[in-house]
C-alpha cells in the first residue's frame, strides 16, 4: 500500500497528525486493514498528502505506541494482530445495534413485563385521592414510620394472610418504593458477607442488582420442580432467592415437596435464609392460587417480598417485604433510621383501595381481562403446535415456545421482527450463556388486545413456517 484516500481538514482545529492517525486506527479497529497488511511509508505517504513528513511520523508513532502497528526494522510498519481490540469495537457495535433494536416501535410486541393501564381503575383512585386530601391534614405531609403506615401494614397483613397464606404481623412488615429499594434495605440488615444463589434461568436485574451491592453471587440449574436443592447445597450458598408461585421465566410452579426440601435445606445452618419473590402470584389460570412458601416455614427462615406494581401499575411503585422476626431487631438497630420512601398520602390511598375492596375487584377484573388474552392466544397457536412446544401458560402474563425445529433463537426472533412482531429470547434471561436444547421464546400477552393477538400469530406463523425454515 503506498496512498491512504485521507480526507484532511486543516481548518478543523484538530492536528494534522491526529487526524492521520484517527483514520488508520479506525479502519484497523474496524477491520478495514487487516493483520500484517504493510502501511505507506512515511515519505511516501506525506508526498500523496501533502503534509510534512514528521506529520505522518507523528501519527505513526501515536499508533505504534498503542499497539495498533508494529515496526519492522528496514521493512516498514505493519498493522499488529488485534483481535481483542476487533472484539470490543465489534461488541460496541452490537450493542448499538441492540439498543436500536429495543427502541424500534413493533406493530406488534410480545413483551413479557408488560401491564395493561387501559384497566387501571381511574375512577377509584381518583375518588380516593380526593377523599384523603379533602381536610387541611399538616400531619399527612410529615415524615412517617420508616416501616411505613401502620393502617397500609395492616391492610397488606390482612390480604396477605387471606390471599397468599402468608402468616406474619404488621410489625413485620416494611413498606418502599419498589424492590430494589428493598433490597438495599436488606443488605444493611443483613450484611454483604453471604453468598446468593439464584435460579438459572433467572430475573437478572435482581441477579445484577446484589452482584453490584457486593454479594458473592451464584446460579443454580433447575429442574421442572425448580431449583435444585442438591446443587444449592454444593454451591456453598446461604441465602436462596427464588420464585416458587410462578418462576421466571419459565413459569414453573414449585410443588410442595420441592418447596419442604428448600425449608429444610435452609434449617440446616443458623445464617441461611430463602429470599421469596412472590411478583405475580395473582394471576393463575388452572387450578387454585398456590400458596406462598412462607405460609409452610415454622422456623423464620424465609425473608417474603411482594409487591402492586404488577398487579395494578408500574408507577404506584409500592413494594413490601416481610422479615422474619430475628431480623427486625438488625432493622431497627441498622435501618431504623431510614425515612419511608414512599409518601403518606400514597400509602393512606393504596390503604384504602385494598379495605374498601376497590383492590379485590380490580384483580378479579384483571385476572378475567388476562384469561381472556391467554386462552386467545393458546387457541392462535394451535397453528403453530407442530413445530413448537408450549409451557408455562398456566400463569403469569406470559408463556414459552419451545422450537422443535434446527431454527435458532436468533433466526427465530429476526423473522418474527421482519414481520414486524416483536418476540424475546429465553438466552436473554441465563446469567452465563449456555448451550439450549431448543431455541426458546417467550410471549407476553398482558399489553396486547385479543384481536392483536390473533393477527400477531398469523403473522409469526407466516415468519416460521416459510419454506426455508
Amino acid at each position: 500500500m503506498n496512498e491512504l484516500t485521507i480526507s484532511l481538514q486543516p481548518k478543523s482545529g484538530k492536528p494534522l497528525y491526529e487526524q492521520i492517525y484517527l483514520y488508520i486506527k479506525e479502519d484497523i479497529q474496524n477491520g478495514r486493514m487487516k493483520s500484517s497488511e504493510k502501511l505507506p511509508s512515511t515519505r511516501s505517504l506525506c508526498k500523496y498528502l501533502e503534509v510534512s513528513r514528521s506529520t505522518v511520523e507523528l501519527a505513526y508513532e501515536q499508533l505504534l505506541s498503542e499497539g495498533y502497528v508494529k515496526a519492522v526494522p528496514y521493512k516498514g510498519y505493519y498493522v499488529t494482530d488485534i483481535k481483542g481490540l476487533y472484539q470490543i469495537k465489534n461488541s460496541s457495535r452490537e450493542y448499538q445495534e441492540k439498543e436500536q433494536s429495543q427502541k424500534r416501535q413493533y406493530l406488534y410486541d410480545f413483551t413479557p413485563n408488560g401491564v395493561d393501564l387501559r384497566g387501571f381503575p381511574y375512577n377509584a383512585w381518583r375518588k380516593l385521592s380526593k377523599e384523603c386530601l379533602a381536610d387541611d391534614k399538616a400531619e399527612m405531609f410529615r415524615l412517617g414510620n420508616p416501616q411505613g403506615e401502620l393502617g397500609l401494614r395492616n391492610a397488606i397483613c390482612n390480604y396477605l394472610h387471606q390471599a397468599r397464606g402468608v402468616n406474619c404481623s404488621p410489625d413485620q412488615i416494611i413498606v418502599g418504593a419498589g424492590n430494589d429499594y428493598l433490597y438495599m434495605v436488606l443488605t444493611t440488615v443483613m450484611g454483604n458477607h453471604h453468598k446468593i444463589a439464584f435460579e438459572n434461568p433467572t430475573y437478572k436485574r435482581d441477579y445484577q442488582l446484589f452482584y453490584n451491592l457486593s454479594y458473592e453471587t451464584c446460579t443454580v440449574d433447575i429442574d421442572e420442580q425448580g431449583m435444585d436443592v442438591s446443587k444449592l447445597e454444593q454451591s456453598n450458598a446461604d441465602i436462596a432467592f427464588v420464585m416458587p408461585s410462578h418462576q421466571y421465566p419459565l413459569g414453573i410452579v414449585m410443588p410442595v415437596k420441592r418447596r419442604l426440601e428448600l425449608l429444610q435445606w435452609a434449617e440446616k445452618k443458623a445464617d441461611r435464609y430463602i429470599i421469596e419473590d412472590d411478583y405475580d402470584s395473582e394471576f393463575r389460570y388452572k387450578g387454585k392460587p398456590i400458596p406462598a412458601l412462607q405460609g409452610y416455614d415454622n422456623h423464620e427462615k424465609v425473608i417474603y417480598v411482594g409487591t402492586f406494581s404488577k398487579s395494578i401499575a408500574p408507577a404506584i411503585r409500592v413494594s413490601y417485604i416481610v422479615l422474619p422476626r430475628i431480623l427486625l431487631q438488625q432493622y431497627w438497630e441498622k435501618s431504623g433510621f431510614l425515612n419511608s420512601t414512599v409518601s403518606k398520602v400514597d400509602q393512606l390511598i393504596l390503604q384504602k383501595f385494598i379495605e374498601e375492596g376497590y383492590y379485590e375487584r380490580h384483580l378479579n377484573k384483571t385476572r378475567a381481562l388476562y384469561k381472556g388474552r391467554h386462552d386467545r392466544l393458546l387457541a392462535s397457536l394451535k397453528c403453530l403446535r407442530t413445530q413448537f412446544d408450549i409451557s408455562g401458560e398456566n400463569a403469569g402474563v406470559h408463556l414459552l415456545l419451545h422450537c422443535k425445529n434446527k431454527m435458532s433463537e436468533t433466526e427465530l426472533i429476526q423473522r418474527a421482527a421482519d414481520k414486524d412482531v416483536k418476540v424475546y429470547g429465553l438466552s436473554e434471561y441465563y446469567v452465563k450463556q449456555q448451550m439450549q436444547k431448543q431455541a426458546t421464546i417467550l410471549l407476553g400477552y398482558a399489553n396486547m388486545q385479543e384481536k392483536s393477538i390473533v393477527e400477531a400469530v398469523r403473522l409469526l406463523k407466516e415468519a416460521w413456517t416459510e419454506k426455508d425454515a
